[in-house]
């Protein structure tokens, strides 16, 4: 096992009220298949997609709180504790501290500067995941139904990426545009660039939360879109052509948003 670069997302996971309602959505919408660990590790779920795995899924608890059904993007660390506690230096937050999840690593969550969460990392004998999507060549319908692209939305944009490149290590980051109308920076300079930040201090409506995006490749995002409205989900921005391809942004059953990408008509 290649552990994952620090800094790099490397996991993603779903936190809801319906586990065996995602199960059916995402399986139908994806054409994923379900791991149940024991109860050791608290029956979470690990999707997996042509055996690969790809996600994972955890059903909320009445420990939880009352917070709403997401994913949660996870960055490498070599180090969670040391990680976290960079982070609360920095101005960030501890979400849900870090601990060890048996032999396969640590994890943790954070709250960064601009009050996105973002989870924590640390390899063991799990790296993350086994099928990652663009990133790693083709297009976007060449992954279907496998992570991506990841992106941070925020509205403390200079502040947020100062945060990531020194608790995370962040140190090749490229401003692929900084213009009033348009601030994007990719996590790398070069390929695989894995995901970005960008400024939704503009477009960001009153009352959504800052957050990270991830985004799941398809065949045809319109037919994809379709689906989801089939399986009891809705859609929160319809699909548009863009230069980065044809993409969406939608949520399960539960609320849980994610987006979709696909090549552009």
């Amino acid at each position: 096992m290649t552990a994952p670069k620090t800094g790099d997302p490397c996991w993603v996971d779903i936190y809801t009220s319906d586990p065996e309602g995602a199960i059916a959505f995402y399986g139908q919408l994806f054409g994923w298949t379900a791991d149940h660990a024991d109860e050791e590790f608290g029956g979470y779920i690990t999707f997996r997609k042509d055996g690969k795995a790809v996600a994972g899924g955890i059903g909320k608890t009445a420990e939880g709180g009352d917070g709403p059904d997401q994913w949660t993007v996870y960055l490498a660390a070599p180090d969670a504790k040391a990680t976290a506690h960079a982070a609360v230096a920095l101005g960030g937050a501890v979400v849900v501290p870090p601990m060890d999840v048996g032999d396969l690593g640590a994890m943790a969550v954070l709250g960064d500067v601009g009050g996105a969460g973002v989870g924590i990392w640390q390899t063991g004998t799990f790296g993350g995941f086994e099928a990652i999507g663009i990133a790693s060549g083709g297009t976007w319908s060449d992954h279907v139904g496998i992570p991506s692209w990841f992106e941070l939305h925020t509205r403390d944009y200079a502040r947020s990426l100062d945060f990531y490149r020194d608790v995370f290590g962040w140190s090749d980051t490229l401003a692929i545009s900084d213009t009033p109308e348009f601030r994007y920076t990719t996590i790398h300079a070069t390929t695989p660039m894995l995901g970005g930040v960008m400024d939704d201090s503009a477009f960001l409506p009153e009352g959504v939360p800052a957050g990270w995006k991830v985004y799941f490749g398809a065949e045809d995002v319109d037919a994809a879109v379709a689906k989801v409205v089939e399986l009891g989900g809705t859609v929160l921005a319809p699909p548009e052509d863009t230069p980065y391809g044809r993409l969406t942004q939608v949520a399960d059953p539960t609320g849980a948003r994610f987006s979709i990408g696909g090549n552009t008509k």
